[in-house]
C-alpha cells in the first residue's frame, strides 16, 4: 500500500502555535499538558549537519507526567530546506536501541503515514492510544527519506543515548547495527491528555540545567529529580516538568541556541498547560567578562536583571508564575573573572530581593562550598567548577521548596 504524506504550510503552523500560547494563558483548564520537550537549536557544522538521507531516527525521550494518549512535536525550526518525515512510530523503551513487545504504535498527521514540514514551521502528530506510565522513556522512532535537506534542527547535548539505522526500519523492535548520537533531532517536545490537576513546570536555562556532566541516559539533570520529587508527593503527582535549558546559552545575546528572550515565546509561553517558569539564566553572560571579544559582551548587573524581569513579566502576562533560581558557583572556571563575580553576586541579590520573582530557589546557596562562598561545593562539582556533577544535580532538585508549586 502507498503511504500518504501531507504538506504543512507556515500559516497551520502559526495557528498551533497560537494555540499553545492560549493554553498558557489558562493553565487550569489545559486540554493537552507537556512531558517533555528540549529547546530546538542550530546545527552549527560537522557531524551536527549530517543529511540523514533514508536514515531512521530512534530517539529516547524520559517523560514526567503519564497518560493514555500521546501526541509529539515535530520541528524543522531552523531548516533551510522543507524537511519530510514517513513511517513514524512511537513505543516503550526496552533500553538501548530497543522497544517493548507489543507498545509500538503508528504515529500519523491528519491521518496520513508522511509529513513535509516547510523552513521554520513545526507541526503536532495525530493522538496516539498509547498507555505512558509517569517518568517513563519513550522510543520516537522516524525515517528520512532521501530528500534535499540538511540536519540543522536538533538539541545539541541531550546526555542521552539516541540511534540510527540505515534504511526504513522504525517498526522494528531493535534497530539493526545501530549508530549511537547524543542528540535530538527534529523531536523538541512531548505531550499528554491533561487531567486534574495538570500543569507543568518549565525549566528555562542554560548547560546546568540542560544537565552537561550529568550520567548519561540515567536522567540526573535536576529538573528530573524535580519530576521525580513531584510524583511522590500528594495533590502534585499531576505537574510536569519541561526542561528547556540550552548549553551555552544566554539571556540577552545570542550564543549557542537563540537566546532566552529571543525563545521565550517558543519555549516557555506556548508551552501546553505551563503554570510556573524557573528562569536558572545569566552565567554564561558573566563568562563572557573574563574574555570579551566583541562590545556587547561586556554586560552589567543591571543589563542582566533587565533582560531577566523581561522574562519575569512576559510569564506573568500569560498567567504563569515566575520563579527566579540564583546563579551557582563558578569559582576555578575557565571563564572565572572578579569582575563576573561581582555582577554574579549583584545579580543573586537582586533576584532574592527584588520582588520581581513570585518565589525563589536559592541554587547559589545550595551548591556553594561554605568554606569558599565563590566556589562550588566539593561534592557537588562536576570537576570544571562550573557545572555540578550528579550529587550536585541531585543537591539542586532535592533542595526546592514544593510549596512554590502549591500557589
Amino acid at each position: 500500500m502507498l503511504k500518504r504524506w501531507i504538506s504543512v504550510t507556515a500559516g497551520l503552523v502559526f495557528l498551533i502555535a497560537a494555540s499553545g500560547a492560549g493554553n498558557a494563558q489558562s493553565p487550569e483548564k489545559p486540554q493537552w499538558v507537556g512531558t517533555w520537550a528540549a529547546s530546538p537549536m542550530l546545527a552549527l557544522g560537522g557531524f551536527t549537519v549530517h543529511p540523514f538521507a533514508a536514515t531512521t531516527l530512534r530517539e529516547i525521550v524520559h517523560v514526567s507526567n503519564g497518560g493514555d494518549q500521546i501526541r509529539i512535536h515535530f520541528t524543522n525550526a531552523f531548516g533551510s530546506d522543507p524537511l519530510t518525515i514517513s513511517d513514524a512510530h512511537v513505543a516503550l523503551s526496552a533500553g538501548g536501541a530497543a522497544i517493548k513487545d507489543g507498545t509500538d504504535h503508528a504515529v500519523t498527521f491528519g491521518g496520513a503515514a508522511s509529513v513535509r514540514i516547510a523552513p521554520g514551521a513545526a507541526i503536532f502528530s495525530d493522538p496516539v492510544a498509547l498507555n505512558v506510565p509517569a517518568l517513563s522513556d519513550l522510543a520516537i522512532s522516524f525515517y528520512l527519506p532521501n530528500q534535499i535537506m540538511r540536519a540543522e534542527t536538533y538539541h545539541a547535548f541531550a546526555d542521552q543515548d539516541n540511534f540510527l539505522a540505515d534504511g526504513d526500519v522504525a517498526d522494528a523492535s531493535s534497530l539493526p547495527q545501530p549508530t549511537t548520537i547524543t542528540s535530538w533531532y527534529f523531536v523538541d517536545g512531548v505531550d499528554v491528555p491533561a487531567v486534574n490537576g495538570s500543569c507543568a513546570i518549565v525549566a528555562l536555562g542554560d548547560s546546568i540545567t540542560d544537565g552537561a556532566h550529568s550520567t548519561i541516559d540515567a536522567n540526573l539533570r535536576w529538573p528530573n529529580v524535580l519530576a521525580d520529587r513531584l510524583k511522590q508527593e500528594h495533590g502534585m503527582e499531576n505537574i510536569a516538568v519541561l526542561d528547556e535549558g540550552i548549553g551555552g546559552n544566554r539571556v540577552l545575546n545570542e550564543g549557542s541556541g537563540p537566546s532566552a528572550l529571543t525563545r521565550l515565546d517558543r519555549d516557555v509561553l506556548a508551552q501546553d498547560g505551563v503554570k510556573y517558569v524557573i528562569v536558572l539564566e545569566s552565567i554564561n553572560d558573566i563568562g563572557r567578562l573574563a574574555h570579551l571579544s566583541a562590545p556587547e559582551d561586556d554586560i552589567t548587573a543591571q543589563q542582566l536583571e533587565f533582560g531577566l524581569k523581561q522574562v519575569a513579566d512576559a510569564a506573568h502576562e500569560h498567567g504563569i508564575k515566575a520563579i527566579g533560581a540564583t546563579l551557582t558557583p563558578y569559582g576555578g572556571a575557565n571563564y572565572y573573572s572578579q569582575k563576573g563575580e561581582q555582577v554574579r553576586e549583584a545579580v543573586n541579590d537582586w533576584i532574592r530581593t527584588s520582588g520581581t520573582f513570585d518565589g525563589v530557589i536559592d541554587f547559589d546557596q545550595i551548591t556553594r562550598d561554605p568554606q569558599k562562598p565563590t566556589w562550588f561545593n566539593p561534592a557537588y562539582d562536576s570537576g570544571d567548577h562550573l557545572h555540578p556533577g550528579d550529587e550536585g544535580y541531585k543537591a539542586m532538585g532535592a533542595g526546592i521548596d514544593l510549596k512554590l508549586f502549591a500557589k
